[in-house]
């Protein structure tokens, strides 16, 4: 069965003012190559459909949506902390993020594809349960996760973040939550500057020195995660794709390459051939150097399509 790619145009619409790294060029860079390719023939594509309340509230308080939504400028925009801008039509974007994952998870989960990737934004993963930061408003693969959990029955999922910043967002929100395995690798000390919590049986947390490259990044992926993940037994597998631990992303100081996202994404897709029968939901996260993006933005795909 085909890989689902949803996307939507409302996504361009989230304008982050004049040379702020999160903006629209992200998601053209991905569509060109994609086209350049051939490889989006190949691709079963969506409309990423807005977001309900209900699936918003299993993740974010009520209270904190309604705050965001006060903020929402009618012109121009609004700086609601030192890296996240929104204009007009942010919230537009940001549900329409938030149910792509919601979509994929139902696309996934009925077996009419095996698996599916978001390409989309706002990105998602620094949003906590009551506070938007990091370029992120409504963590996405959260909602996404919490959907399977209430909706479709699942009793184990993992959530998978290479995003070479940590992914605080979704591990606040499910810090709680057993039912949740949250496996993290991620450049440290750096932003956001959260606590490094000590591993649980639900929370593996792999952090990477400035200057590392692949070798750490397998190792941390071989040594943890997997052992992690042969213990838990996902029934469904999320991906938080953020491609900006790449050399050639000036937003850190991990040196990952263009096949470090092809074998990451391989690891991932033996984990849930093995326990979840492959079902697989990717969302983006970060990458800002826009021809790697889009080159690494395809790698990930061609593996999840089974096209080489």
């Amino acid at each position: 069965m085909p890989t689902a790619f949803l996307s939507h145009p409302v996504c361009n619409l989230h304008d982050t003012g004049a040379g702020h790294p999160e903006s629209a060029a992200r998601l053209a860079a991905i569509s060109d190559r994609l086209l350049a390719s051939g490889l989006g023939s190949v691709l079963m594509n969506f409309d990423a459909p807005e977001v309900v309340l209900d699936d918003l509230l299993r993740v974010h308080d009520a209270a904190y949506i309604d705050a965001l939504e006060a903020r929402v400028p009618s012109s121009g925009l609004q700086r609601i902390d030192p890296d996240t801008v929104i204009g007009s039509r942010s919230l537009d974007a940001a549900r329409r993020a938030a149910g792509a994952v919601v979509a994929a998870v139902d696309l996934v989960a009925s077996g009419s594809v095996d698996n599916a990737f978001c390409c989309v934004r706002p990105p998602g993963h620094h949003a906590e349960r009551n506070e938007s930061m990091g370029f992120c408003l409504f963590n996405n693969i959260a909602v996404g996760a919490a959907h399977a959990l209430a909706a479709h029955g699942y009793s184990r999922v993992a959530i998978l973040d290479f995003d070479v910043h940590h992914g605080n967002g979704t591990e606040d929100i499910f810090s709680s939550e057993d039912r949740v395995l949250f496996c993290s690798s991620f450049q440290h000390p750096f932003y956001p500057f959260t606590p490094l919590l000590a591993n649980t049986e639900n929370r593996v947390s792999v952090p990477l020195q400035a200057g590392d490259g692949s070798d750490a990044f397998r190792e941390a992926v071989e040594k943890h995660w997997l052992p992690a993940l042969q213990r838990f037994e996902p029934e469904f597998v999320f991906v938080s794709a953020g491609f900006d631990a790449h050399v050639a992303d000036d937003m850190s100081h991990i040196n990952l390459i263009d096949d470090d996202y092809r074998w990451v994404t391989e690891q991932i897709m033996n984990v849930a051939s093995a326990s979840a029968g492959g079902r697989i939901v990717s969302s983006l996260e970060g990458g800002y150097e826009l021809h790697s993006l889009a080159r690494c933005v395809e790698t990930h795909l061609r593996v999840l399509a089974g096209v080489h």
